[in-house]
C-alpha cells in the first residue's frame, strides 16, 4: 500500500482548511460587531479586570451615602459657655450687716448673665463689670454696706439675652407663686401650679393660686411697665377690687422710680408705695402685689428687657426673718430697704444656681437638635427653652404634629439626655430642661 495521500485525501484536507478558515472570520467579524456596539465595555474591562476581554465578576464599590444633619437655627448660639456659681463671699449666709453689699455683687452677676446672651465670658464688653457694684457706674464696694449703691446708669448698655431666658423667669415665676401661696395660705404647690397651668388649656379658668402663677408669668409674656393696663391686669390676678385706681397709682409709681437713686431704692420705694396705695385691700393680697412691682421697678431702673422674678421667691426664707419673734420682713417696715436688699441678695445667688442649670441642659438640647428627625423639631425646641415646661399636646398643636408623633420626639429627647420628664406620672406628662 502506498504512502502518498490520494486525491480524495487531499480533497478532505483543502475543505477543513477552509472551513476552519471561515470560522475564523465569522468569530472576528462577531467580535467587531460586539465592540461597535458597546464600546464603553472593554475599557471598563480593562480597568477592572486582569484581562482586557475577561468576563470574570469584578466588586463594585458601594457609593457612599450622605447623609444631611438639619441645622441648627442659626439665630441660636451652637456653644453656650458654662455658667459659674455665685462666688461664696458673695452669698448671704444669715444677717444683714452686708446686705447692700451682697445685693450690688450678686445682682451684677445676674446682670451680667442677662446681658451676655451667647458669650458668657465677654459679657462685660457690653454690659457691667462684676468688681464694681454699682453695676456699670464705677461705685467703690467697699463703703456699699453704709450706703446703698448707684446704679442709675447701669440701663444704658443693653445686650443680648441667652437663649433660656425665657425658660429661666417662667421657672422663677412658679417658685415664686408657690411661695405666695403659702403666703395666702393656699393649698397648691409647684406641681400643682405646673399642672394647673399647663394642662388646663391656655387662658382658661384657674384657682387664686393659679391666678398667682399667671401674675408672676406676665414677666415673660408681655411688655412690663407701669401704666394703667398693666397694673390693671396685676390687680386683677391678686383680686384687688374693681375700685383700683390704676391710673393713679402707675403715675405715683413712675415718680417714685424716677427720683430713686438706685435699683435697690426703687424697688424698696415702689413696693412700700404701693403697701401705702392699696390700704383697702387684704394686706396679704396687697403685700403679693408689692413684691412684684419691687421686681418691675428693680429691672427697669437695671434696662433690662424684662422683670425676673426675685424678691417672691425668697421673701419667706429663714435666713430673712428678724429677732426678736422671727418675723419675715414685710413692705412698709422700718427697715424695709435693708431687709429688701437681704433677699435680693439670696435671690440672686438662687437665681444664678438656676441660669447654670438651664445653661448645661439648654447645650444638652442645641447638641441633640441635629439627631432628631421629626418635623418641625426645632420648633419644639424653641418652645423648650421659652418655657418651664411643655405639654406633648400642646407641642403636637404647634409644631403642627400628630399626638403620637410628639410623644416619640420627647421619648426621643429623654433617651438622649437632652429634656427632663418633670411630672413623674406615667401619663399626662410635661417635659422641660
Amino acid at each position: 500500500m502506498s504512502d502518498k495521500p490520494t486525491l480524495s485525501d487531499m480533497k478532505e484536507e483543502r475543505q477543513a482548511r477552509r472551513n476552519l478558515a471561515d470560522i475564523s472570520k465569522q468569530s472576528a467579524a462577531s467580535t467587531c460587531r460586539w465592540t461597535r456596539s458597546a464600546p464603553t465595555i472593554p475599557r471598563m474591562l480593562e480597568s477592572d479586570s486582569p484581562h482586557p476581554l475577561s468576563l470574570e465578576p469584578v466588586a463594585m464599590a458601594r457609593p457612599r451615602r450622605v447623609v444631611r444633619s438639619r441645622p441648627l437655627n442659626p439665630s441660636r448660639p451652637p456653644n453656650l459657655p458654662e455658667i459659674q456659681p455665685l462666688p461664696r463671699w458673695a452669698r448671704l449666709n444669715g444677717g444683714d450687716r452686708n446686705a447692700m453689699f451682697l445685693a450690688g455683687a450678686g445682682i451684677a452677676h445676674l446682670d451680667q448673665i442677662l446681658r451676655a446672651g451667647a458669650d458668657v465670658s465677654r459679657a462685660g464688653d457690653r454690659a457691667v463689670d462684676v468688681s464694681s457694684a454699682g453695676l456699670g457706674t464705677g461705685a467703690d464696694i467697699s463703703s456699699a454696706s453704709s450706703d446703698s449703691v448707684d446704679v442709675s446708669n447701669a440701663g444704658k448698655n443693653f445686650g443680648v439675652e441667652p437663649v433660656f431666658s425665657g425658660a429661666l423667669r417662667q421657672r422663677l415665676a412658679l417658685t415664686a407663686a408657690a411661695a405666695c401661696a403659702r403666703l395666702a395660705r393656699l393649698r397648691e404647690d409647684e406641681a400643682a401650679l405646673r399642672d394647673a397651668e399647663h394642662l388646663s388649656g391656655c387662658g382658661g379658668e384657674t384657682s387664686p393660686a393659679g391666678r398667682l402663677h399667671r401674675l408672676f408669668r406676665l414677666f415673660a409674656a408681655r411688655s412690663i411697665k407701669f401704666d394703667a393696663a398693666t397694673l390693671s391686669l396685676a390687680a386683677e390676678y391678686v383680686g384687688a377690687p374693681s375700685a383700683f385706681d390704676a391710673q393713679g397709682i402707675a403715675e405715683a409709681l413712675r415718680q417714685t422710680v424716677a427720683n430713686a437713686n438706685d435699683p435697690l431704692a426703687a424697688a424698696a420705694a415702689a413696693s412700700a408705695r404701693a403697701m401705702h396705695d392699696l390700704a383697702a385691700v387684704p394686706a396679704i393680697d396687697a403685700e403679693i402685689f408689692a413684691l412684684w412691682l419691687a421686681d418691675v421697678a428693680l429691672a427697669q431702673k437695671l434696662g433690662w428687657n424684662a422683670p425676673v422674678p426675685l424678691l417672691a421667691t425668697v421673701i419667706a426664707h429663714p435666713a430673712l426673718r428678724r429677732p426678736p419673734n422671727g418675723r419675715r420682713p414685710r413692705p412698709g417696715d422700718r427697715d424695709w430697704s435693708n431687709a429688701l436688699a437681704g433677699a435680693y441678695a439670696l435671690a440672686a445667688g438662687e437665681a444664678m444656681d438656676l441660669a447654670g442649670a438651664l445653661s448645661r441642659q439648654t447645650q444638652k438640647l442645641l447638641d441633640a437638635a441635629p439627631k432628631l428627625r421629626a418635623k418641625d423639631a426645632l420648633r419644639v425646641i424653641d418652645m423648650l427653652v421659652a418655657d418651664d415646661c411643655v405639654a406633648p399636646a400642646r407641642a403636637a398643636k404647634t409644631a403642627g404634629l400628630s399626638d403620637r408623633g410628639a410623644r416619640r420626639l420627647f421619648d426621643r429627647l429623654i433617651e438622649l439626655d437632652a429634656v427632663h420628664e418633670l411630672s413623674g406620672r406615667s401619663s399626662f406628662r410635661l417635659y422641660g430642661l
